[in-house]
């Protein structure tokens, strides 16, 4: 199914038609609660997508070369997200060490990675699509800035509208979920171009 599959084309849809936001809608906890400040939002966009592709490589080496092997494939959403902790877990010592703006910007968020569901979904979709090294390298790659465009979309929206008067209604997560429905609609034109499934 994945093997004829060309990796770059893996590699736009999941940026484009099979964002992880906008057409999976996963990894939205995140989303919404960062994406009120541009800065803090691209920070965040930078970490998933670099935590999002090391841990989808790390995940397929560990599937194909150990869970599979040893018959262990019922232990997998266990493997895969101690993985994701673990890599977390470094990446956050990692920028409290060298980055302690972003990592203070970030605050309780940064953990939260960990359990963001746009991670484990890259790691479950690879294996579900069966796609090769390369295929996941890419995919994982288009998923995270697939997922770092979209809430720096959101972002530098909502910090724009900041200034603005809005109803009631509105402020807040309203005019959130608002945008996000209406950049979930804008790629949707993209599915003619490219689909994985």
């Amino acid at each position: 199914m994945a093997p004829q599959v060309s990796p770059l084309v893996i590699f736009i849809a999941s940026i484009f038609t099979n964002n992880m936001i906008l057409a999976n809608f996963l990894g939205m906890c995140s989303y919404l609660a960062i994406s009120s400040e541009y800065k803090t939002a691209t920070g965040l966009g930078k970490a998933v997508s670099l935590v999002l592709v090391i841990t989808a490589m790390v995940n397929w080496l560990v599937y194909h070369y150990f869970i599979v092997p040893l018959g262990l494939e019922y232990l997998q959403f266990i493997v895969f997200i101690l993985v994701i902790a673990a890599l977390v877990q470094i990446l956050e010592l990692f920028m409290d060490r060298y980055l302690p703006d972003l990592h203070a910007n970030l605050g309780v968020f940064l953990p939260l990675i960990t359990v963001n569901c746009a991670i484990l979904g890259a790691t479950l979709f690879m294996v579900i699509r069966h796609y090769n090294f390369l295929q996941s390298l890419l995919f994982s790659l288009g998923s995270g800035i697939g997922w770092w465009m979209a809430i720096c979309m959101l972002a530098a929206m909502r910090e724009k509208m900041g200034k603005a008067k809005l109803p009631p209604g509105l402020a807040g997560p309203g005019i959130a979920f608002l945008i996000t429905g209406i950049m979930a609609l804008a790629f949707v034109g993209f599915s003619g171009i490219f689909a994985v499934q």
